[in-house]
């Protein structure tokens, strides 16, 4: 079955498959690129839709089988198996089509993230404005970007993308975890995500300290930016202009959208998002 690991673009979902896979899919809880290359499914993902036989320059018919998809999935796993899937679409029906099916899915966890520092990270990894960016955030329409591995998804506005999630909540199958709790507690946050997964299998847990201790360790973002210098890392996106990767891993705690978001794009952001933001105590 189905966990979902949901986000917005550059909100976290990287740091917490990082966190996941060290602890779930490795011996001693040392992170490295291989676990989440070989442990976390990101969809749409075409390989799954050419597996299907399907033409993956159609995207009305990858849409219509969007649960096909996800049933394919399941049968890659053993009975009882959980399937980590990593995603930035919208929970939401696209062109009458749905995006989920609770027949496959056991739950999802939601990574969500103060859209101010969104903007920063967005605007880096995709080599747009701000205020592109800003757009991008506050557009009920944009869609997730076309490349050759991954069809585009309907990610709609930050909010959007955000309230669509909730929908699992009201079935009990739904954690939101706040990329600044990641930040500054990622131990009680990765147990408490633990816990959530291992509830939703209907498993008993017991948490390995010295495992995790190495978990919390090598995926600080020193190590992991350390990582990418020496590896490489296949998510980081090219640079149109040099051809040169542009670092995935960049600003880490540098990132403070008060000393680099110009004012009116950060009262765009905040008019924008009163509501959502209030909640989730960034207002």
């Amino acid at each position: 079955m189905i966990v979902w690991l949901s986000s917005y673009p550059k909100s976290g979902n990287t740091y917490l498959r990082s966190l996941l896979g060290a602890y779930i899919y490795s011996h001693d809880g040392i992170f490295n690129f291989e676990l989440l290359k070989k442990n976390f499914i990101q969809f749409p993902n075409k390989y799954i839709f050419e597996r299907l036989g399907l033409n993956t320059k159609d995207q009305l018919v990858l849409n219509k089988n969007y649960l096909k998809a996800q049933e394919f999935i399941n049968q890659i796993g053993t009975k009882n198996d959980i399937q980590f899937v990593k995603t930035h679409s919208s929970c939401a029906s696209f062109q009458d089509e749905k995006f989920l099916s609770l027949k496959t899915t056991l739950g999802a966890i939601y990574v969500v993230r103060d859209p101010r520092n969104i903007v920063i990270s967005y605007s880096n990894h995709y080599q747009k404005s701000h205020e592109e960016s800003v757009f991008d955030l506050t557009n009920d329409l944009t869609l997730g970007i076309n490349s050759e591995t991954h069809s585009p998804t309907y990610v709609g506005s930050w909010n959007f993308h955000y309230n669509s999630w909730k929908e699992l909540k009201k079935i009990n199958r739904y954690l939101l975890v706040k990329y600044e709790d990641l930040l500054r507690n990622p131990e009680e946050v990765l147990i408490e995500v633990l816990n959530f997964i291992y509830k939703l299998g209907n498993a008993k847990i017991s948490i390995d300290l010295t495992k995790m201790k190495n978990v919390i360790s090598s995926t600080q973002f020193k190590n992991m930016q350390k990582l990418e210098k020496e590896v490489g890392f296949d998510e980081a996106k090219i640079n149109k202009v040099t051809g040169k990767k542009i670092n995935f891993f960049n600003l880490g705690s540098e990132n403070k959208w008060k000393n680099i978001l110009d004012n009116k794009l950060i009262s765009k952001i905040e008019s924008s998002f009163e509501i959502e933001m209030k909640e989730l105590n960034y207002l």
